[in-house]
């Protein structure tokens, strides 16, 4: 955002950490336990109960899908930045009035689900789940715009910090308190519990403070001729396109084609087939270039659903083009000349994290036993992962979003070369904390300056739309890349075990204690050095796809900061000021 409240002040001596002491803040941190608070329930906990209550397997797999519309919330962020709530939206203002309707509507799907039993009422519950999550994320969209609009470019690392910490204790307490309760009383009063935690979110809501003016921005239809039945007939055609697009984009995006599958099953599609695309879709790892071709594939019908009929102007063609591709041309114009640059980075800044998805069996082949990495991940790993974060909200403030910026894109990568180190050290438990510890608080660190730098790149009028596309698509590329991260591991191990490139780094492990690596080398057809080394190269892999990242990011940061500057000028200009400070 390039706006600035006149209330904003730019951070001081400690103004690093005073900004953790603003109102905003602190209500930044009950709104994202407000956001997180029904993810976990429809996605994670609610399996437990149904089955708990003699449900299949692939019934509770299904359920999964209530949480799509997280993913797919970036098609409906247009209606949220052009719509008000009758009478709400002058009292509390456009952002908070959605926020306490979507607050209302989740509250209401939880306690709706309490009252019901899964095995006699499986709809009903499927249809308060559907009804939860997507009222869910439409909360998302609407906090995130919030917290984008209430605060200046120094606040939006504390915000990003603030919810982060909200939304985390929000998922440590979803996954566990009603399990407690389930156990002590019923699964019923345990989700009525759920709901009723929700008005913290509706009392942090209201007395939130105001964002800064929203001004709808208009998409000009008068000159076009009002046709009735044919714009009825345009609109269904385009809103079944729409819907087409988003089971595509979000089976792509979910990794799961359920739900696409059963949509071509309504259509004729036979149950054979139906399963053959639903096993091609998950097959490791040829299904994720399926996934991720379906999610281009559906992006592309989305915007053909979108797109004006060419030398026909029409209002349905007018609204979708506004809604969608104003937001994306006003980023473009506001960021000339660097608009691509800076998607490249949002798509590539994680993408040293998203390819350590074999964490686990690394773990284990090194010879750390279940317990000792569920404590040292889940326990130890959430205060260093919180430590980063808080950092990074810091340093925002203190340092400003770009250098941040840029600090975060070196985090992600050199702190991948401490898992090549504890490699090499076995199964030390307190070697084992120092890598965890460093990777989680630079993971916590990195995210956060990811989305205090999102936060800063939209405008006043498409916030909602344009930060709900950039956090739905910045995971896209290390989806391809990570399911690639196994075959490195093993082909390098074969490659030093057969003297190749590799092999001089299995001397690393010829004093590794007995037993360590053994039982994953039996697997992958190894010796125990040779896996060793496989891993060392792995996470050496890792770190060097990170420096593109680190590359785009000082690219980026360049381009922008003379974007800026040139811009500050010509406004200078404008205002009669020919030397502006």
């Amino acid at each position: 955002m390039t706006e600035t409240s006149s209330t904003d002040k730019p951070a001081g001596r400690f103004g690093g950490l005073a900004v953790y002491a603003e109102r905003r803040v602190f209500i930044m941190l009950l709104l994202g336990f407000s956001a997180g608070l029904p993810y976990l329930l429809i996605f994670d906990t609610l399996s437990a109960w149904l089955r708990e209550d003699g449900l299949s397997l692939s019934v509770i797999a299904f359920f999964g899908l209530a949480t799509l519309s997280y993913t797919l919330k970036f098609i409906w962020a247009p209606l949220i930045d052009r719509t008000t709530i009758p009478i709400l939206t002058k009292w509390l203002g456009h952002r908070r009035s959605w926020m306490v309707v979507t607050q209302a509507m989740v509250m209401f799907g939880l306690w709706s689900i309490s009252g019901q039993n899964p095995s006699s009422s499986l709809a009903s519950v499927a249809l308060f789940a559907v009804l939860t999550g997507v009222f869910g994320a439409t909360q998302d969209i609407v906090i995130d715009a919030w917290r984008i609009e209430v605060a200046d470019d120094s606040r939006h690392g504390a915000m990003a910090a603030a919810y982060q910490l909200g939304w985390r204790f929000a998922q440590i307490l979803a996954g566990a308190l009603p399990l407690i309760l389930a156990e002590l009383y019923n699964w019923n009063l345990s989700y009525a519990v759920m709901a009723a935690l929700m008005g913290i979110g509706i009392a942090a809501a209201i007395f939130a403070p105001r964002e800064k003016a929203h001004a709808i921005r208009p998409i000009p239809v008068g000159d076009i001729p009002s046709r009735p039945p044919l714009e009825v007939l345009e609109w269904i055609v385009r809103l079944l396109l729409i819907v087409i697009a988003a089971l595509i984009v979000g089976s792509g995006l979910t990794g799961g084609a359920d739900m696409l599958a059963s949509g071509l099953q309504m259509v004729g599609l036979s149950a054979a087939d139906a399963d053959a695309l639903k096993a091609a879709w998950t097959a490791k790892p040829e299904g994720v270039y399926i996934q991720v071709a379906a999610t281009f594939g559906g992006l592309a019908l989305l915007v053909l659903a979108c797109w004006p009929i060419p030398r026909v102007p029409t209002r349905p063609g007018a609204y979708l083009a506004g809604s969608f591709g104003d937001p994306l041309k006003d980023f473009y114009s506001r960021f000339a000349g660097v608009a691509t640059l800076i998607l490249a980075l949002i798509c590539l800044y994680r993408l040293s994290d998203f390819v350590l998805n074999i964490m686990n069996p690394f773990y284990l082949d090194l010879g750390f036993d279940k317990v000792e990495v569920a404590e040292v991940r889940k326990v130890f790993g959430v205060f260093a992962t919180t430590f980063g974060v808080f950092f990074a909200g810091w340093a925002v403030a203190k340092l400003g979003l770009i250098r941040t910026m840029v600090i975060g894109a070196f985090m992600s990568p050199v702190s991948n070369l401490v898992f090549a180190w504890l490699a090499v050290q076995g199964p030390d438990l307190g070697a084992l904390f120092i890598a965890i510890g460093v990777d989680n608080a630079a993971t916590g660190f990195a995210g956060t300056a990811l989305i205090a730098y999102m936060s800063s790149l939209t405008s006043l009028g498409f916030t909602a739309t344009q930060y709900a596309l950039f956090s739905s698509l910045y995971g896209l590329p290390g989806k391809l890349v990570a399911s690639q991260s196994g075959r490195i591991v093993e082909g390098s191990a074969r490659a030093a075990e057969g003297g190749g490139l590799f092999a001089p780094l299995t001397g690393l492990f010829t004093h590794m204690p007995a037993g360590s690596l053994v039982e994953g080398a039996a697997t992958s057809g190894v010796t125990p050095a040779a896996l060793g080394a496989g891993y060392v190269v792995f996470f050496l892999y890792s770190t060097l796809i990170g420096v593109f990242a680190v590359v785009l990011a000082f690219i980026v940061a360049r381009k922008q900061t003379a974007l800026q500057l040139r811009q500050a000028e010509e406004a200078g200009i404008a205002a009669g000021d020919p030397h502006p400070s």
